[in-house]
């Protein structure tokens, strides 16, 4: 099964797919340097203009806990196109552009500038939006991103990214532009400074400064990529790779991106993110004559944060108990492949504490849980090379009814990747049980679907139901645990080098009890051109 980011994120960088162009065992590419040095070939199945890290390039490198690679990456700043330095200068015209993916800045190429640009617009519909609870009817936002980095190589060991945004929002009838992710005047998306080299074995690395983090399950966090502005993080993080295990060590705190002057986001000391993500490949191994491998993933991450997100609902409709909260979430992972089917399994507890914001409350612990897993079948033989699979996901609930007990809602405050669950990000993973089938296909190289069907229950029906960033008002009236059905279908086609369009249609389906509580159902547009360099 495709990683969902992969679908709206086709590579389109003017050079042949990757399995075309990776070298082979019998393959060796060497490149000599003026110094009459060689380079090395990477490891088979490396995907071209990336860094190497062996097992971990499985799952388009998404094993590497630097996000996917698919032409481009999720992260920018994981690309490596020092690639280029090895191929002629003929070949390299082919695509304009990569006379700005590897610029040499001294004659022995140990100095060298990546630029990188995208250029996105996209368009929203949405007749009910938030099940109707939005204020607005038949909205149309229309938003536009324009978003430019330098890569600066300093010899092997020292880089430095630096990355810039800006945002403009539109439409009628829309809404949610106060919170500072559609509009942002020109500012530092990203900016870091990496110290990297090999130790004890390993490629080990230090990255500071603000940057995007997608080392963790994305039914937990993302990149917030729906938006104009993706959600960064001001911090520190370290990471060794060695042959089959790796280690990622971070402590951030939230940007700021509600000021809208320019150059005004700052830091967040209101939101923390901090913990340890480990993950081990496990030895290869053949199955119904594939090759296979699987990976055991242990994580730890700690969550501190107050305001809208950490307030816990009441019994009384609409109203919440304002507090702060702290979620320390252990969990593991067992995915990868196994011949021809995919396998992804997490399981998460969530400890931690809730501290009212009224003085004379009762501090509550926190015993909350997730559980998700997908399972599904590469038919690579059939026409399109279809992928049949299942997605289920329990993420707990609690009782709005208790005041001093423990805290049962699973909370994810950073925002889950939305093709995860629910695009329209109408429901989110809190208090929330779904399954349904997950059908991906590519009747041709350019071209991907990508079809979900997930039927929605509460896990509590004494708690309330959530969306993105929202607790919904309804809480006695709403009987029974069926939530609705949210079919969605993506259809994303790369038509040229560099662009890709992209085509998101979703409805919601509302269950009786929902209906009669007061949500509507609805349905749900989105178009998005977006060209990339």
């Amino acid at each position: 099964m495709r990683p969902f980011s992969d679908l709206a994120n086709l590579g389109s960088c003017g050079c042949a797919p990757a399995q075309d162009t990776a070298p082979t065992a019998r393959q060796t590419i060497v490149a000599v340097e003026k110094n009459n040095t060689p380079k090395p070939a990477k490891a088979a199945g490396h995907i071209p203009h990336t860094q190497d890290w062996g097992v971990f390039n499985a799952g388009k490198q998404a094993a590497s806990g630097f996000g996917t690679m698919a032409g481009f990456g999720q992260v920018r700043w994981a690309e490596d196109w020092s690639d280029l330095a090895n191929v002629p200068v003929s070949k390299r015209k082919k695509d304009w552009f990569n006379r700005l993916k590897y610029i040499r800045l001294n004659t022995t190429g140990s100095i060298w500038l990546s630029l990188s640009g995208e250029e996105r617009l996209r368009y929203v519909f949405e007749n009910q939006p938030m099940m109707g609870t939005a204020g607005k009817t038949n909205a149309n936002r229309v938003l536009l991103r324009n978003m430019y980095g330098a890569d600066l190589h300093l010899g092997e060991h020292v880089r430095a990214y630096a990355e810039f945004l800006w945002g403009v929002a539109g439409g009628s009838n829309y809404y949610g532009y106060q919170a500072g992710t559609q509009r942002e005047r020109l500012d530092l998306q990203q900016g870091i400074l990496e110290v990297k080299g090999h130790l004890l074995g390993a490629s080990m690395g230090v990255i500071g400064g603000r940057q995007v983090f997608v080392d963790a399950p994305v039914s937990m966090q993302s990149a917030r990529d729906l938006p104009n502005v993706q959600q960064t993080w001001d911090g520190v993080r370290g990471y060794a790779v060695w042959k089959s295990f790796r280690v990622d060590l971070f402590d951030f705190m939230q940007t700021n991106k509600k000021p809208i002057d320019v150059f005004a986001d700052g830091t967040s000391y209101n939101a923390r993110m901090y913990g340890a993500y480990t993950s081990t490949a496990l030895p290869s191994f053949s199955f119904m004559k594939q090759k296979s491998q699987l990976f055991v993933d242990v994580f730890f991450l700690g969550y501190l944060f107050n305001g809208a997100n950490a307030a816990l609902p009441l019994a009384q409709a609409g109203k919440t108990e304002a507090g702060s909260t702290r979620r320390d979430n252990i969990g593991g992972r067992l995915w990868g492949n196994a011949g021809p089917f995919d396998v992804n399994l997490t399981g998460v507890f969530q400890g931690g504490q809730f501290r009212p914001a009224q003085k004379d409350a009762q501090t509550r612990p926190v015993r909350a849980f997730a559980v998700n897993g997908s399972i599904s079948w590469n038919a690579k033989n059939l026409l399109g090379k279809p992928s049949f699979g299942i997605q289920a996901d329990v993420f707990s609930g609690g009782n709005y009814n208790s005041k001093n007990g423990a805290v049962g809602t699973f909370a994810t405050p950073y925002v889950a990747l939305p093709y995860y669950n629910d695009v329209t990000l109408a429901l989110t993973s809190q208090n929330l049980v779904g399954v349904g089938p997950l059908i991906t296909a590519a009747p041709r190289p350019n071209l991907r679907l990508r079809l979900h069907v997930p039927a929605f229950w509460r896990e509590s029906t004494q708690d309330a139901v959530y969306g993105t960033g929202k607790t919904y008002a309804w809480r006695n009236n709403l009987h029974g645990g069926f939530v609705g059905v949210s079919p969605q279908v993506q259809v994303a086609w790369s038509f040229a080098p560099h662009f890709t369009w992209t085509h998101d249609i979703a409805g919601f389906a509302s269950s009786h009890g929902m209906r009669e509580a007061g949500a509507k159902s609805g349905m749900f547009y989105m178009q998005t051109m977006e060209f990339k360099f």
